[in-house]
């Protein structure tokens, strides 16, 4: 398959699918056709929308570390699928962001990571700049270096808002370390997009196991919440 320009491919959340291990899935995306793009129309008025919450891998990052993709196969999808599934399901623009975000690597690994992820994005983002537009990955572990991203994804990448997580391997995101990072995301305007991670220390509880999905329905805005 051709995951499109880097060989960046579309995936679904791991949130989602921890929600459909019914085995409703096989692994394989579903082909969509190409019909004409739903309108979204409220109150009687066309509106734009987007979808901030749209994931990418990029295989060549996990190259850096020395690791095959396994992952790769996970409904991995080229842009001309997910195009069509955005107009099916009335998407005007997707918001690309990818995780994992490497919070564990060290300074050179992650300025080398980020820059494989961050380079793919912005590139399918130009070959489809109507359709597409990204949240760049910084390595929040590095407070210093997530501002050289940040500033490099804006003003040469074209990003549009920088993505992390709801903590940095055990550290919340208002520890005065992060502080620099946030005032240059202020100072440039951007958005900043939190996904969580799935509330880990309420899992060994078990009190958020069942069929009910509570990880999604309560352990992630939780998470978000508090973050």
């Amino acid at each position: 398959m051709s995951n499109g320009p880097s060989g960046i491919g579309f995936v679904e959340c791991e949130l989602l699918r921890s929600a459909s291990d019914d085995g409703a899935h096989s692994g394989e995306a579903t082909p969509h056709s190409h019909a004409q793009r739903r309108e979204v129309v409220v109150n009687g008025t066309r509106v734009r929308t987007v979808d901030v919450h749209a994931h990418c891998a990029v295989p060549a990052a996990l190259a850096v570390l020395g690791r095959d993709c396994e992952k790769a196969e996970l409904l991995m999808t080229d842009n001309s699928v997910r195009i069509a599934a955005m107009d099916e399901q009335g998407i005007d623009v997707s918001a690309l962001s990818i995780n994992p975000y490497w919070y564990h690597a060290e300074r050179d690994e992650a300025a080398e990571l980020i820059k494989v992820q961050n380079d793919a994005l912005a590139e399918i983002c130009a070959t489809t700049p109507d359709r597409f537009v990204a949240f760049a990955t910084i390595a929040l572990q590095h407070p210093e270096l997530a501002i050289e991203q940040i500033a490099y994804g804006v003003k040469n990448l074209g990003m549009r808002g920088v993505s992390v997580g709801c903590g940095v391997e055990g550290q919340e995101l208002a520890d005065e370390k992060f502080h620099p990072v946030w005032a240059k995301c202020e100072e440039l305007d951007l958005l900043v997009f939190m996904h969580p991670s799935g509330t880990k220390e309420l899992e060994p509880s078990g009190r958020l196991a069942g069929s009910g999905v509570l990880t999604n329905t309560i352990g992630n805005p939780l998470e978000t919440t508090i973050a």
